[in-house]
């Protein structure tokens, strides 16, 4: 029997991902794609290294807390509405952003651009939600979308840096609105409404019935254990291994991609083999290796600071955790709660990416510049505090 949501989306599997992912993708490399030129950044506006990290924070915070106001804008008002106009304010943002006089222009742009991103985020897992809750191919489907969004931060700087060396850093976002204006004409044609005509009237209570759950705070968490320790990596990368190790751009990019290599790999063996385990053990797999790989970076960081091997070798760990982590938190933490799919994404997005922003950047901006150490205390800690929530009763709904 068909329910009301396949009637609408009519599509096969390969092309709602063709549909679906580009405002995904783009939202990742508003983060990824500018990384080789940060350093060069603080020279083009004369300002120091604390305010272009704010460029990045900024951006990722707005990712989650705009989805706030979002989420529950697209249970009453729909998905498709929330994605188009998302995506043309990431556009237009985008295009200002090329165009940015000041450092405090492009700030501002960029709260813009996070905002945009942030609508198109939720609408798009709104819709997954819609479309896939209840279905065999859930599984299948967030795994090849976590691959094609590990395939991110590996693309994403070496695409920056060769536009940059080609074009111009400027360019980047040029870039970034054209492909958006693509993705959003595609959308207008062919994204159906798939919002569900109980979810019309969303109540205050809604936005606290995810929070006295425990599975939620614990997958939410996860995310933000994962997420956060790759966010505190790319801030922290491109002036330890740029600065300090002398690297170039394009070998920077190379080394960086690795790590992206690394999250690739572990998603398309997860997409395969993922469903031979439960949830909640995933999320603790995916806890010890960033364990793990804090612990070993913190012994490389004290024994041979000026190796290359010594701070990419743990970070292939901590990518391998990242991986295995966000290809269960999603459903992990939205489990029960398809009915107000829209809310619950928006705050499972916005309470993680406040956690990963918050706590990120005052690992960057307290902690040795130039160093490892910020990565290190971020994995440690955020990694702990998930694996002592997974000591409570799991549902079996989550498995």
């Amino acid at each position: 029997m068909r329910s009301e949501d396949d009637a609408l989306w009519r599509y096969s599997l390969p092309a709602t991902l063709l549909l679906l992912s580009p405002f995904d993708l783009l939202a990742s490399l508003g983060m990824d794609m500018y990384l080789p030129v940060v350093p060069l950044m603080a020279d083009v506006f004369s300002v120091d290294p604390v305010t272009i990290q704010w460029t990045l924070t900024t951006y990722l915070v707005l990712l989650g807390v705009g989805q706030l106001l979002f989420g529950p804008l697209s249970d009453r008002l729909g998905r498709r509405p929330i994605l188009l106009g998302g995506g043309l304010s990431y556009a237009a943002a985008s295009f200002a952003l090329a165009a940015a006089p000041s450092s405090e222009l492009f700030l501002a742009f960029r709260v813009l651009q996070g905002a945009g991103a942030s609508a198109c985020l939720v609408a798009t897992f709104a819709t997954l939600r819609d479309i896939y809750a209840g279905r065999e191919e859930s599984r299948e489907v967030y795994g090849l979308l976590g691959s094609m969004l590990a395939m991110v931060p590996a693309a994403g700087p070496l695409l920056g840096a060769a536009v940059d060396h080609w074009l111009g850093w400027r360019a980047i976002f040029t870039c970034l609105g054209v492909a958006m204006a693509l993705a959003v004409i595609m959308a207008w044609r062919f994204w159906p409404e798939t919002r569900r005509r109980q979810a019309s009237a969303i109540s205050a209570s809604a936005l606290l019935l995810p929070l006295r759950r425990v599975h939620f705070w614990r997958y939410t968490l996860g995310y933000s254990a994962a997420m956060g320790s790759f966010f505190v990596f790319f801030s922290t990368a491109p002036w330890l291994m740029m600065e300090r190790l002398a690297l170039s751009s394009l070998a920077f990019s190379l080394w960086f991609a690795t790590v992206a290599l690394a999250m690739m790999l572990t998603a398309r063996v997860l997409g395969k083999l993922g469903g031979r385990y439960g949830v909640p053990r995933l999320l603790r797999t995916g806890m010890i290796c960033l364990l793990a790989g804090g612990l070993l970076l913190a012994l490389t960081e004290t024994l041979i600071p000026q190796s290359l091997f010594g701070f990419i070798t743990p970070m292939w760990l901590v990518g391998i955790g990242i991986a295995i982590t966000v290809s269960v938190t999603p459903n992990g933490a939205l489990c029960g709660l398809d009915h107000i799919a829209g809310t619950a994404t928006a705050l499972y997005f916005c309470l993680g990416g406040l956690v990963l922003g918050g706590l990120g950047t005052l690992a960057v901006t307290l902690l040795p510049a130039y160093s490892a150490w910020p990565i290190v205390a971020y994995c440690l800690t955020l990694a702990t505090a998930v694996l002592c929530l997974s000591w409570f009763k799991v549902s079996e709904e989550e498995r």
